[in-house]
């Protein structure tokens, strides 16, 4: 059997010097990021590993996954009848996630994880999801 020889990069150094500057590289970027940043590039990731769409990739009128972490929760009447209003953020953008008729949803709380499907439209100029399907994740 022939022997293979290593593969090395223009420079003529191994693909484990490579690894070894990309980690440095990675290091110094990191130590220069913002914290907000750096939370923003995890939350990001981490949606994509659950198979939700960016919210900024969101088009209005059409039905999407999203995840991320709940930034806000509040309770906002409309139209005379309660509504519990979430602001989802998953690194790109937000997305307010609004119940009708809920005055508290067990779990929903600022800092969790969540995951939402339903129809995305625009009021006021911001993303909405109206009565979201959504399964809770842990905690940011």
């Amino acid at each position: 059997m022939d022997e293979v020889p290593a593969r090395t990069s223009p420079g003529g150094d191994t693909p484990e010097a490579d690894r070894g500057r990309g980690g440095l590289r990675r290091f110094l970027r990191r130590m220069a990021s913002s914290k907000e940043e750096l939370e923003a590039e995890e939350l990001q990731k981490a949606g994509g590993d659950e198979g939700a769409t960016p919210i900024t990739a969101c088009g209005t009128r059409k039905r999407h996954c999203v995840a991320g972490t709940l930034r806000t929760v509040t309770l906002r009447p409309r139209g005379g009848a309660p509504a519990l209003e979430a602001e989802l953020y998953d690194g790109t953008d937000v997305i307010n996630l609004v119940w009708l008729g809920r005055r508290r949803i067990a779990g929903i709380d600022p800092g969790r994880r969540l995951r939402a499907e339903g129809l995305v439209s625009v009021q006021d100029g911001r993303k909405v999801m109206f009565n979201p399907r959504y399964e809770l994740r842990g905690t940011s």
